[in-house]
């Protein structure tokens, strides 16, 4: 259950602490696109994602990942003006290091942004950096997905008895 554990737990991206990030010395921002960034409805990003994504870039590097087809992800991206990287292979990590290699990212400065435990916190704990779990922005999520979610009701109910988990909190 490890790999699945994040080291910061938030409502939404909206509410995550970016200046505290940057203190702890964080300065690579690996967002997931669906349910995370964008819902799926959504084909691009709305006014107040863009505006978060322009006060972060000021500070920090961005990069969207998605285990989404190109057609999903590119139109996020270029709205944003952030590298993007569609089918990804979350958790997989093989692809996502391939990308920050190219552009010549140092893992120790990166936090991974999502809110799937199966896929992008499994990835940080693969490639060793800060994990970030946000609450997916809707229930609506690939079939695919499905699965996926079943299983994190079971590690969210465990963390939860355990009281390793709790809104707000830094685990790191």
């Amino acid at each position: 259950m490890e790999r699945y554990k994040p080291d910061i737990y938030q409502k939404d991206i909206f509410h995550i602490d970016y200046s505290s990030l940057y203190q702890k010395g964080i300065r690579v921002l690996l967002f997931d696109l669906d349910n995370t960034v964008g819902t799926l409805a959504e084909k691009k990003p709305t006014q107040e994602v863009m505006e978060l994504f322009s006060k972060l870039k000021k500070k920090f590097t961005c990069f969207l990942l998605s285990n989404s087809l190109k057609y999903r992800v590119k139109p996020f991206g270029e709205a944003l003006q952030i590298p993007h990287l569609s089918m990804a292979m979350k958790p997989m990590g093989w692809r996502v290091k391939k990308f920050l290699k190219k552009n010549d990212i140092s893992l120790d400065q990166v936090a991974i942004i999502g809110d799937q435990f199966m896929t992008d916190m499994a990835l940080g704990y693969r490639l060793q950096v800060l994990r970030i779990y946000v609450d997916p922005l809707t229930s609506k999520d690939y079939k695919i997905t499905s699965f996926n979610r079943y299983r994190e009701k079971k590690i969210m109910k465990r963390y939860e008895q355990l009281k390793l988990f709790e809104r707000g909190k830094y685990y790191g």
